[in-house]
């Protein structure tokens, strides 16, 4: 059954990156990266590493998501949604790409794989997090307080107007004048 669904998570991740190319606008673009990548950590998470998966499903679902509002917030098309073309190069992009795909799919057959010795650890939630974590914690949690302040800071420059605007050096004009609304209040 395994087996069944890693192919089948592996098909269907493949299909959605060729789709991030075959779209014919970013925002379309980036739900086709979102459904490949989402199916990324479902094979992880087949392959027996759940801490792993579900992090790799939640961190490019949030990723993915802001890109797209983002897009949809400040794109000069409309959303992002004009068809434009994702392929640059097109000839290159392929060569280099075959070539790639040509020698990683040799290496999986003609590398020595080595055998397991001993056993798996009993957490490997928890061993995964050590190995990945280790001793940079402190620098994951001050980088997700920075990437947070750096969308928060992004959103409130790119308005023109801010609740002093509105209600007033007190905050407490009623009804609110909005400067960019028109008649109310005004």
């Amino acid at each position: 059954m395994d087996a069944v669904v890693l192919w089948s998570l592996g098909v269907v991740a493949l299909a959605c990156a060729v789709a991030v190319f075959v779209c014919d606008s970013m925002a379309r673009a980036t739900f086709a990266l979102l459904g490949s990548l989402v199916c990324v950590g479902g094979v992880v998470l087949v392959l027996g590493l759940p801490y792993l998966g579900v992090v790799i499903v939640l961190m490019m679902v949030m990723e993915m998501v802001v890109m797209a509002v983002f897009m949809i917030a400040y794109m000069m098309n409309p959303a992002g949604l004009m068809p434009m073309s994702m392929l640059h190069n097109q000839r290159g992009a392929l060569a280099l790409s075959a070539a790639v795909f040509a020698s990683l799919t040799a290496a999986v057959f003609l590398v020595p794989w080595p055998h397991r010795r001993g056993s798996p650890p009993r957490d490997t939630t928890f061993q995964v997090g050590k190995a990945l974590m280790g001793e940079q914690m402190l620098t994951m949690i001050v980088l997700g307080f920075v990437l947070l302040a750096t969308m928060v800071a992004a959103t409130v420059l790119a308005l023109r107007r801010g609740r002093y605007d509105r209600l007033g050096d007190g905050l407490d004009r009623r009804p609110a004048r909005d400067p960019a609304g028109g008649g109310v209040g005004r």
